[in-house]
């Protein structure tokens, strides 16, 4: 690898450590026989290296910023559909659906909502603690909730409320549930600073059938590839009419030119803002 100035590159392993590094220059290393040598590509040179880190925190910072309006949405749709049913459903596992009922899942999440309930030094916990015995209303308990635990109780709930809440997006139920899980993943990478970038995704969502949305239909990309997942997000924030959401496609545009990586590493097809009104 041709390091360049040595002391850049001294000073950029000192900020950032070597073995984070080293997931940014693997696609750089020659291939023989479909593995991954320990040679790299000639011409491989370490600013490329260093171009494709800091693009792919700047992707984790604003893909982050982007799920925040979404992961409120649900937050409150889960809080406001369970309120039509009782004010403390998510407590009450009569009030829930089926799901909650089967296994110790139930009972595991309302042992880690009871944690997060004790530790919280929110003011309204503290007012319902005080006023009512501390015992939150549902719409009051999701903003304590982290995603994870949101989409539990999203599971849990009655289908009656879950289809509510998935036709907000015009999914089903099945396909919002997986959408959710794929997401939880997607944030926990972003806030634990992991790689986005060549990255292949554990779960892969539900879509749904051709025809029922076309802007969706019209992208083509591998679903477990981080331009499929971004792909959910740009759906679910125009769904919510949340406003365009420009933050997305001028960070993917900004994907550096370097030699041996293209942006299909990302998963973004050639054509990709023009294919579909998401990515316009």
């Amino acid at each position: 690898m041709d390091v360049g100035d040595e002391e850049d590159a001294i000073a950029t392993l000192r900020r950032v450590n070597y073995y984070r590094l080293s997931g940014y220059w693997y696609p750089f290393r020659k291939l023989v026989n479909s593995t991954r040598s320990d040679q790299f590509y000639d011409g491989t040179r370490f600013s490329d290296v260093v171009a494709l880190y800091d693009f792919d925190a700047r992707l984790r910072s604003v893909t982050f910023a982007a799920l925040m309006p979404v992961e409120l949405a649900i937050r409150a749709l889960v809080g406001h559909e369970l309120g039509r049913i009782d004010p403390c459903a998510h407590q009450e596992v009569s009030k829930l659906g089926p799901t909650a009922r089967q296994g110790n899942h139930y009972s595991k999440w309302l042992e880690r909502y009871d944690d997060e309930l004790a530790k919280s030094r929110e003011e309204f916990v503290e007012h319902h603690e005080q006023k009512y015995g501390g015992r939150l209303p549902v719409w009051a308990a999701t903003e304590i909730l982290d995603w994870g635990s949101l989409t539990y109780l999203f599971g849990f709930a009655p289908r009656r409320a879950q289809d509510a809440i998935a036709d907000v997006f015009g999914l089903t139920a099945p396909q919002l549930t997986s959408w959710l899980k794929a997401l939880n993943l997607v944030r926990n990478t972003c806030a634990h600073h992991g790689r986005l970038f060549n990255r292949v995704h554990t779960i892969s969502p539900k879509l749904p059938k051709l025809g029922r949305h076309p802007d969706l239909d019209a992208v083509s990309t591998d679903w477990s590839r981080t331009f499929g997942q971004l792909t959910l997000i740009q759906f679910l924030s125009d769904r919510l009419e949340t406003g365009p959401n420009k933050l997305l496609p001028a960070v993917l545009r900004s994907f550096p030119a370097v030699q041996f990586v293209p942006k299909s590493h990302v998963g973004m097809p050639d054509g990709w803002q023009s294919s579909s009104a998401l990515w316009a």
